[in-house]
């Protein structure tokens, strides 16, 4: 990777890095929103699922808008966005605005990392595009390690509105940053969203965006509820909340990394791989919820194992829709929200059903499984299509 490729992901990992403290922040601020809010920690919770549906849905439909626009224009746009975004959240009245504004400040998410990931794919050398897509997402793992339990505690402090307020100044920061440092991509004249949405619509592509979805959902139907876990079920303090986001963070950091590796060298069965041990971690973490230290430990896996399929995901789209790899990178990064939006969706309706906080892992077990099978299908389709095309080339 050059130098000047390396300063210029670096850039990007800086925007993500706030898209991903505003998107996990929520999760150690739930019972403060539902307090000021007067709704039920599940209704708190939803908060997650509307700024992941926000996601899924406004990134193919930014997509079909600004196809022809520079992607460093847009790249800059979007994070002009995400900023307005959340300083709507910052001064959000009521639980209805609070969820306006996070779909606001959803709507930059998916096609800024859909785009970001494209941009630093096509900086680096066809053998290194997982690693740069994974450098790229690092921004997004140091949130989870820095921002977000800088964010929960000064919320802690000096109340919820704080930590947005501060994640609008990180978005100002980050547009310096890919302002001065992305070079200008020309524009895209041929981009035709139709024909691209055709491609993306593939069955081998629709196949790798539903493992996407199911492949992450797991995390977040468990992932969503940690704070209430913590509190309500290990019997903790607000200390241990923050340490346990610390510890999930270097986990989702290490995952990352140890993924880009991974799908570097083996793609899909990496990936098969990844998912059974994150079962197993899920399952694990349910039986062992009411212990402090094996749960601290399960939490820092579960951020292990569940971002560990993030590159191999991301490049396994990619590989399927070459011909379309803006637009299917958007598709996948809501793929990824969806994915969310069902965890926390999941997850709500365990708890609602009388089943425990703890019972969300079991859910988030249960999600990851069909996300291992679609993996193991669209392995068994690779080989399939690499016997066909070896007995013609015969």
């Amino acid at each position: 990777m050059r130098p000047s490729s390396t300063i210029a992901i670096a850039a990007l990992a800086v925007s993500a890095f706030a898209i991903g403290t505003t998107e996990f922040v929520i999760m150690g601020l739930l019972p403060q929103l539902a307090a000021d809010f007067a709704v039920s920690v599940p209704g708190a919770g939803l908060l997650v699922t509307g700024y992941a549906l926000g996601v899924a849905i406004g990134a193919p439909l930014l997509a079909a808008l600004t196809g022809r626009v520079p992607r460093k224009t847009l790249l800059l746009a979007l994070m002009a966005l995400f900023t307005l975004g959340n300083i709507l959240c910052a001064t959000a009245p009521s639980y209805t605005l609070m969820m306006a504004a996070r779909v606001v400040t959803s709507f930059a998410h998916g096609s800024f990392f859909g785009v970001g990931s494209v941009v630093a794919a096509g900086l680096v050398a066809q053998d290194k595009r997982a690693g740069a897509v994974a450098l790229m997402f690092t921004g997004l793992t140091i949130a989870n390690i820095l921002g977000v339990p800088f964010g929960k505690l000064l919320g802690d402090v000096y109340g919820w509105r704080s930590t947005f307020w501060a994640i609008s100044g990180l978005g100002v920061i980050a547009m310096a940053a890919v302002a001065l440092l992305v070079p200008r991509i020309a524009r895209v004249e041929d981009s035709n969203f139709l024909k691209e949405l055709r491609v993306a619509m593939k069955p081998p592509v629709l196949l790798a965006l539903a493992t996407t979805v199911f492949g992450f959902a797991g995390v977040f139907a468990a992932f969503t509820y940690v704070a209430p876990l913590l509190l309500d079920v290990t019997g903790t303090t607000q200390g241990m909340v923050t340490a346990a986001l610390v510890l999930f963070g270097i986990g989702v950091t290490i995952g990352n990394m140890l993924g880009g590796k991974v799908a570097d060298y083996s793609l899909m069965p990496g990936l098969m791989g990844i998912l059974a041990l994150l079962i197993l971690v899920l399952v694990a973490q349910y039986v062992f919820a009411t212990q402090l230290w094996p749960t601290l430990a399960l939490v820092t896996l579960v951020g292990v194992f569940g971002f560990a399929t993030v590159p191999g995901l991301q490049t396994r789209v990619l590989d399927k829709a070459s011909d379309a790899a803006a637009l299917a990178a958007t598709l996948n990064i809501g793929a990824f929200n969806l994915g969310n939006a069902i965890g926390a969706w999941v997850g709500a309706v365990v708890i609602e059903q009388g089943f425990g906080i703890a019972a969300t892992a079991l859910g988030g077990a249960a999600l990851a499984t069909i996300g291992l099978v679609a993996t193991a299908m669209g392995h068994m389709g690779d080989r399939a299509e690499s016997r066909t095309a070896l007995a013609a080339a015969e």
